[in-house]
Formats: C-alpha cells, sequence, structure tokens
C-alpha cells in the first residue's frame, strides 16, 4: 500500500561494529544482500525489512515508503518542492529513488517490480 514503510537502512561507518551493536541490541542477525560488488546486509526477519548499508556512512537512518507508481511518486515530490533522484532498479526486486521532503529530511521511495533490471556496468551474477 502506497505510503507503508516498507523497509528501513542503518548507515554504519563500521558495518561489523553497527552489526555487533543492533545484536547486543535487538538479537538481530544479518545476511549478505549477494548483490555483486555491493556491501549490504540484511536484517534477517526484521518487520518491516531493514538493512545494515555502510556504503552511505554519513547519512543517518534512511526510512523507504512503499509507491504503486514510482514514477507518478517522484514527480509529486518534485512537484511538491522536494528533491528526488531517478529511480534506480534494485536486480530482480524492485526501483527506489533517493528524496528529501521540503524540510531536508531524506527519505526513499520504493516499487517492488521483480522485472528491475542489472544497472548497466555492473557484474552479472
Amino acid at each position: 500500500m502506497a505510503g507503508n514503510i516498507v523497509h528501513f537502512e542503518i548507515n554504519a561507518k563500521d558495518a561489523n561494529r553497527a552489526k555487533r551493536f543492533y545484536s547486543s541490541l535487538f538479537g538481530w542477525k544479518y545476511k549478505d544482500s549477494e548483490i555483486p560488488g555491493i556491501e549490504y546486509y540484511v536484517i534477517d526477519g526484521a518487520n518491516p525489512g531493514g538493512a545494515i548499508n555502510p556504503m552511505q556512512a554519513d547519512a543517518g537512518p534512511v526510512v523507504y515508503f512503499d509507491s504503486d507508481d514510482i514514477d507518478a511518486s517522484i514527480a509529486k515530490v518534485r512537484d511538491g518542492g522536494g528533491e528526488a533522484e531517478d529511480k534506480q532498479p534494485i536486480p530482480s526486486i524492485g526501483w527506489f529513488s533517493g528524496c528529501k521532503d521540503t524540510e531536508g529530511n531524506e527519505f526513499s521511495l520504493y516499487q517492488s517490480d521483480e522485472s528491475a533490471p542489472m544497472p548497466e556496468g555492473q557484474p552479472q551474477g
């Protein structure tokens, strides 16, 4: 359903330190995302889904909101005075777009789509 939180990321300068901290706090266990060339640790069993992301170490946590039509949602963000990146694929999972609202808060949009391709220039499986 559009607007529901479907995923969150905890950005980390030191992924192993962050994983130890949250494992100790919540008992979280992790699995590798298995996306080639990407260091990203999916939290096993979290609801909504979540991950530790060392790729964006200087940002705070990011919340992903569900979208029924990511292209239309990106346009609405831009029309409403926010910022939205062009959509990017998550291979075989869906699409996302990094955004900022009118107050400077970062968030992301997500649309499920199993046909989402591997980004150009990325190694295949």
